[in-house]
């Protein structure tokens, strides 16, 4: 469960609702670089990323958001075993290399 993740990632229940321990949280997201945001259809975190990826958009940032279907939360760690896994994390290095280069 989610409790689970917060417990792990975040010990501390006060540091949870700062914006370091998610951005969603932030009161201001303007000035912000342009982001891509990506989550997969079974990922306990895709409706965050893609509020996210919504505010972001709102304040006035060039986000890209993308979800891949069929994929759980940690995807890109299988990408050397499955092609699905590594369409995602590919066309994620390209959209990098591209905003970078």
């Amino acid at each position: 469960s989610m409790l689970w993740f917060w417990e792990t990632y975040c010990p501390n229940k006060e540091q949870r609702e700062e914006p370091y321990a998610s951005p969603l949280r932030s009161t201001d997201l303007s000035g912000l670089p342009k982001a891509l945001v990506v989550t997969a259809e079974f990922d306990p975190l895709r409706d965050e990323g893609e509020a996210y990826a919504k505010e972001l958009e709102k304040t006035g940032v060039q986000v890209e958001y993308k979800c891949y279907e069929g994929m759980v939360h940690d995807f890109f760690s299988t990408a050397a075993a499955f092609e699905s896994s590594r369409v995602g994390l590919l066309e994620t290095i390209e959209t990098i290399k591209t905003e970078l280069s």
